[in-house]
């Protein structure tokens, strides 16, 4: 295993490979309780799946991009301790599946060899940042999105902010108005503008899908580009404060905001600015500027034979870009799963023949981008070898759907195998809608929504239906969600649940009604002009289940009858608080603290610090049987309970000692005295809990 460790060049990483590897063998050895390791290896990217005993990894790569060296590294790390299968999320992640937990530090050591990480991918932390697919070639566009999403992810990346907050966090670039990475569903959400010459933001806050959808609010209406970073921060700081952690259904920061308001929420966050280490941060966008590469080989010369099919695919699939005279092809990708034999073949051509870039979209797919016009039938020509010149690129046909009962723990019903339904009826009896880009179709397996059902125009979510004493498997049919432009969105509505199998033949309903009575208006109008009762009723014939054949006990994709199998969610990384194991947690963070501070970073040792103060905290109140949801609770009920009681004493109240972080500004003499003050309240804890114990 040392081999693998002394080939990182990152030491940051070497380091936190040889950490995780050193708790897998902790965690083997019974020493680190199974939902505690739970939480540590999801901030890893290491899921659980469905089925027992391996993994889903998931690979983060921030905004969708990456190079040809990244895919065939991707590639050989799937073939290798993989299946070869490649899934691309709707956070323009990739994961892979079946790994086994004992090689996943080598797994991401090979990932690290072309600077890739697997670092918060999942749990409770800052997801992966989503962008535009278009970012940078956009035609509609103020300027390129990229390098700031870029900046905000490698702020937030191991930052102390957000390492174990109540609930994962989500955010999103959008190239223009458009708002085509849904801003108004984001935790924050960024919309690029101009105001008198100078580049900002328009800001969402607090959106979310899941079970409870909600919109985003507007923060502002514009935000200079070199203050979004502290902006985001001063919020995620707040958040992690102040966050549910005790009840999962309401740890997201829509549920906070929506408890304290708005202008409560927001005052805080600016009492918060005095702990941020600066006021503004330039980013620097010159790694995306400059011309655009040219290609290492010149195209060959091809004659396109079906030069109709040609056309098609150009007036479907290929964009033009804002560069004169070069375009993007937009591949789409069945459910969003490929496989590395194609892949690797796609990233020779990239290489090759374009920029040596292509990006994952939110809708599952592939953009090639910066294609010289000339070269387009060339690239036809390669990509009809591969299979990947299906009409319909972010069309009504292009179908979003979550992995579902596959290998999700959460899956309740077939979410690919209805979409894989779903398509091919559109195909075969709707090929108009292979240009239409207004009806969005995405489907879910849950009520989770990671398949984005309830914002599109026509979802489905799988459930279960009972007729009698079986169980069949269902979907619930929502209707009249979208995405508006410029923050603003729209949920759908929750209009009635059918037998799956009936899932098809609802489609066929909707389309054909709003083929007579739609009278040429968008879906979104004529579904508001009828109304969600009129829906109901004309699907309400699927609903029936006392005429359920022995079909409709068997789920799309599947050959057996339908089994209602839920496991535990992952999503959230549930955590079991054992006193020992937070007071060792307080433990490493003042350890974190000191490293910190030994590097110069003085901002990261207080947060760190402060992190110590509160798991100690933390811990001696569970042993008390107190129970506590967030970390502001935390703090004041330790004096409640520990320094009004005379039971602990300290110079000052433990809410003035441990509120110093937002009240004096970050220095190398404030580290230097908050990491002692932690250092020294940590020895009083520990004194106390052993006494505890000797006279328990």
């Amino acid at each position: 295993m040392e081999s693998f460790r002394t080939e990182i060049e990152n030491p940051i990483v070497q380091k936190e490979i040889i950490d995780l590897e050193k708790k897998i063998h902790l965690f083997r050895g019974g020493k680190i309780d199974d939902e505690r390791f739970r939480s540590l290896r999801l901030a890893r990217g290491i899921y659980g799946q469905r089925q027992e005993g391996v993994q889903m990894i998931r690979i983060k790569l921030p905004y969708g991009k990456v190079s040809s060296e990244q895919l065939n590294r991707i590639c050989a790390v799937s073939d290798e301790y993989s299946t070869g299968r490649l899934h691309i999320t709707t956070r323009q992640d990739i994961q892979i599946h079946y790994v086994s937990l004992d090689r996943t530090p080598e797994l991401w050591a090979n990932l690290a060899k072309d600077d890739i990480t697997l670092r918060e991918a999942c749990g409770n932390t800052v997801r992966n940042i989503t962008g535009s697919e278009l970012a940078g070639i956009d035609v509609n566009e103020p300027f390129d999105v990229s390098p700031y999403a870029h900046a905000l992810f490698q702020y937030l990346l191991r930052n102390p902010i957000c390492q174990e907050m109540g609930r994962k966090f989500k955010i999103s670039f959008s190239s223009s108005d458009e708002d085509t990475a849904l801003s108004y569903l984001h935790d924050l959400g960024f919309i690029p503008k101009i105001v008198d010459g100078v580049r900002g933001f328009k800001i969402m806050f607090g959106g979310g899908l899941g079970s409870q959808p909600a919109h985003a609010e507007l923060l502002s209406e514009f935000v200079p580009a070199n203050q979004i970073i502290p902006t985001a921060e001063g919020i995620i700081r707040i958040f992690d404060r102040y966050g549910e952690r005790a009840k999962r259904m309401k740890a997201r920061m829509k549920f906070l905001i929506k408890e304290m308001g708005r202008d409560v929420f927001l005052d805080l966050v600016e009492k918060e600015k005095k702990a941020i280490a600066f006021e503004t941060y330039e980013i620097d966008t010159t790694d995306f500027e400059g011309p655009i590469p040219k290609p290492l080989l010149e195209a060959p010369q091809v004659t396109i034979e079906d030069s109709a099919a040609y056309e098609a695919w150009k007036k479907s699939n290929v964009i033009a870009q804002k560069q004169e005279g070069y375009y993007a092809i937009g591949i789409k990708v069945l459910l969003g799963d490929f496989y590395t034999d194609k892949a690797r073949l796609l990233a020779d051509l990239i290489k090759n023949y374009a920029a040596n870039e292509l990006r994952f979209s939110l809708r599952q797919n592939i953009v090639i981008r910066h294609v010289k016009e000339e070269n387009l039938p060339f690239f036809y020509q390669e990509l009809t070898k591969l299979d990947f010149v299906h009409l319909g690129y972010n069309s009504t046909v292009d179908i979003t759907a979550c992995p579902g009962t596959d290998t999700c723990n959460l899956g309740i019903a077939s979410s690919t195998g209805i979409a894989e339904e779903l398509e091919k009826v559109l195909k075969a009896e709707y090929p108009q809608y292979l240009d239409n880009r207004e009806i969005e179709i995405k489907i879910s397996g849950c009520m989770n929504a990671c398949g984005q059902h309830n914002m599109s125009a026509i979802g489905f979510q799988g459930m279960s239906i009972n007729s009698g004493k079986l169980v069949a498997p269902a979907l619930q049919v929502l209707l009249g969600g979208g995405r508006l432009g410029n923050g603003e969105g729209r949920f759908a509505d929750k209009v009635i649940k059918i037998p799956s199998r009936r899932g098809p033949d609802a489609l066929r309903t909707i389309l054909n009604d709003y083929g007579v009575n739609g009278n040429g208006d968008k879906f979104l109008n004529y579904y508001d002009a009828k109304g969600e009762k009129y829906f109901y009723e004309i699907l309400k014939p699927f609903a029936d289940v006392t005429n359920l054949t022995e079909a409709d006990f068997i789920d799309w994709g599947n050959a057996d009858n339908y089994v209602k199998a839920v496991g535990v969610g992952e999503c959230a990384g549930v955590v079991i608080d054992l006193v020992a194991t937070l007071l060792l947690e307080a433990k490493d963070k003042l350890t974190f603290a000191q490293e910190s501070f030994d590097e110069g970073k003085w901002s990261d040792a207080i947060y760190h610090a402060y992190a110590g103060f509160v798991n100690g905290a933390k811990a001696l109140l569970l042993s008390e049987n107190e129970k506590t949801n967030n970390h502001a609770g935390i703090i004041d009920l330790f004096d409640t309970v520990f320094i009004a009681t005379g039971k602990i004493e300290l110079a000052t109240s433990f809410k003035e000692l441990v509120y110093q972080i937002n009240s004096v500004e970050p220095s190398e003499a404030f580290a230097k005295k908050y990491i002692q003050e932690g250092i020294a309240f940590f020895d009083i804890i520990e004194k106390y809990r052993a006494q505890e114990l000797a006279n328990a």
